[in-house]
């Protein structure tokens, strides 16, 4: 079980194309100028099964999906699962936000286990005064997009390089 604040389909802020963003209620990191501060208290929240989950990234089979909240990294295992399910039916891409760093959470067997699952973290807290709007898909110029599998392959943290795909008419 997962204690979700929202299920959004469709969305395009984030990470790229059509995605299927579940926002996780619960984090520690609270942020200043955070977004989203009443999904500090996982309380907010109502619990959801990955069954329940599934059937809606499921129901979108184009949509790939991420992981917000709140902090995934707070409810590792329970995403853990979620990505392991998404890995088995589908080939989703799956992004996920967490205000926790890269090399921290490689340090910590659940949230590792969660990470060898995802294709990119966005990763560091928010901090308002390095806000910057021409960033894509994050907030702020601290945040970086991680190539997960690259970074676990190599032993050393390999940023994402989003090269969108030009338009074709």
């Amino acid at each position: 079980m997962i204690s979700i604040l929202d299920i959004v389909e469709d969305t395009m802020v984030d990470g790229p194309g059509f995605r299927t963003t579940i926002y996780c209620a619960g984090c520690p990191n609270h942020c200043e100028g955070c977004h989203n501060p009443q999904s500090w208290d996982i309380a907010n929240g109502h619990e959801m099964s990955t069954e329940d989950i599934m059937s809606v990234v499921m129901g979108d089979p184009y949509a790939d999906v991420t992981f917000s909240g709140g902090d995934p990294m707070f409810q590792a295992e329970g995403f853990a699962e979620l990505a392991r399910e998404i890995r088995r039916q589908s080939e989703k891409t799956i992004w996920c936000y967490t205000g926790f760093l890269f090399e921290n959470l490689l340090k910590n067997p659940p949230q590792r286990a969660l990470l060898e699952l995802i294709d990119v973290l966005v990763d560091g807290p928010y901090v308002a005064r390095l806000r910057d709007e021409e960033l894509l898909f994050r907030g702020s110029s601290n945040q970086r997009l991680i190539d997960v599998k690259s970074s676990l392959a190599s032993g050393e943290t390999v940023l994402y390089d989003y090269c969108p795909q030009p338009f074709r008419q």
